[in-house]
């Protein structure tokens, strides 16, 4: 029976560890997703869904995970549940992940066990029960460029479905009904059909951009988006989305969800923040540079300065702003910083705009995509797109610490062969 009224929180796509080359932001975001938990904490939340991609990497450097993790069983000893499903950053075939770790030391729930994952043949959806609140909890964990598609349409929600209580729904895919404009196309995932029907909250999670919906049957469909951001496009979103992302706080009575935000993000590398670099000399840049990077000194406590640039460089082409040299006088000085490229233009006749990693990465994957031949079919259309994302971030893991060589090869081979779906040979 469900105990009404209480309250839940619900964040997706946190992405601890991330900015690997960036230190200073990386650390801004793992400030934000502790605030996040923090806040889940103040408000006595009933329990807290994690709806994919808690950490960058399926085993991150411990000095990332550490203190998440020590937030996360502060929260849980506080009386908050912690029911997680993998996203797909958090998963990996071949070994342990550390997601894995944290279940196994009951500091969270898996909701959704891989065992369940059978291609080609139907499968009853396992589902838990708050025993609190009363709520009934079930889940589909992410799986990479589309998969988890084929595990929707042949599950067997009726269990589910037929349990008593306030249900809640978590997943992490792309729910193709309410992509914005600029991804549909770029992203394959399922339809708003594909959902198991009669939830009262849908728990997304996936793409970074949040948004709130209707289930198949009713119910509140809702991707909190990500806490911070793993790309200069992620901060510049998070203004357009102020008050509207993040950690989502869910108040239920009388059965029905009421929604509203924790926004914890605080990025110090946001537009407002940036340094424009139209009609700088490449002196003036330096000492901007320098002098941004002593002003944030006394708060980075020791951690280089993240320092953005944006702005219109005209003729001008980017090695003439000297950023190297702005940078490496900095530090000489004993003022560590980061410089993170924004929004930076140039001139048609230079080359148009200089692009930011994620939007190279967006335009190689589309021509890749293009000059698929029969021998790679596996790179055309959006589930190819997906698939060379997903290898890139596999491959470009960090070694982590104390890891051997060869088990830091093996892991990349196998999780390459992994995404590829290629089963690799045995002995002959």
């Amino acid at each position: 029976m469900t105990r009404d009224p209480f309250v839940f929180a619900h964040l997706a796509d946190a992405h601890v560890g991330a900015w690997p080359r960036q230190p200073a932001v990386r650390t801004e975001l793992r400030d934000s997703v502790l605030r996040a938990i923090a806040h889940a904490e103040e408000i006595r939340a009933e329990f807290l869904l994690i709806s994919g991609d808690l950490f960058h990497t399926p085993v991150p450097d411990p000095a990332e995970a550490a203190p998440v993790t020590a937030a996360l069983r502060r929260l849980v000893d506080a009386g908050t549940r912690i029911y997680a499903i993998y996203g797909s950053h958090d998963y990996v075939a071949h070994k342990t992940s550390w997601l894995d770790v944290l279940a196994e030391a009951g500091v969270f729930v898996r909701v959704a066990p891989e065992s369940v994952r059978s291609e080609g043949t139907r499968w009853a959806l396992p589902y838990l029960v708050d025993e609190p609140t009363g709520a009934v909890i079930a889940g589909i964990s992410g799986r990479s460029h589309g998969l988890d598609r084929e595990y929707f349409r042949a599950v067997d929600s009726e269990a589910f479905r037929g349990a008593p209580g306030f249900h809640v729904f978590q997943f992490h895919a792309a729910v193709e009904d309410y992509l914005p404009e600029n991804l549909r196309g770029k992203i394959h995932g399922i339809l708003r059909s594909d959902l198991p029907g009669g939830c009262q909250y849908y728990a997304g999670g996936h793409i970074h951009v949040p948004y709130e919906g209707e289930g198949p049957e009713g119910g509140l469909l809702v991707n909190p988006g990500t806490i911070f951001g793993t790309s200069i496009s992620d901060l510049d979103a998070q203004r357009t989305y102020q008050g509207r992302h993040g950690l989502a706080v869910v108040h239920v009575a009388h059965g029905k969800p009421r929604l509203s935000y924790f926004d914890a993000c605080r990025p110090s590398v946001s537009r407002e923040d940036a340094i424009v670099v139209t009609a700088r000399t490449r002196e003036e840049l330096r000492e901007l540079i320098l002098a941004r990077g002593r002003a944030a000194a006394p708060a980075s406590a020791g951690r280089p300065a993240a320092v953005r640039l944006d702005g219109d460089l005209g003729e001008r082409s980017f090695a003439e702003l000297g950023i190297s040299e702005a940078t490496a006088a900095a530090r000489a000085a004993g003022v560590p910083v980061e410089v993170l490229i924004g929004d930076i233009r140039q001139s048609e006749s230079v080359g148009g705009s200089v692009q930011s990693e994620s939007e190279i990465e967006r335009e190689e994957f589309e021509r890749l995509s293009e000059q698929a031949t029969d021998e790679t079919p596996w790179v055309r259309g959006a589930e190819g797109r997906a698939t060379l994302r997903e290898l890139l971030h596999e491959l470009g893991t960090p070694r982590g610490d104390g890891e051997a060589a060869a088990d830091y090869l093996e892991a990349r081979r196998a999780g390459a062969l992994r995404i590829l779906n290629v089963r690799r040979p045995g002995p002959r």
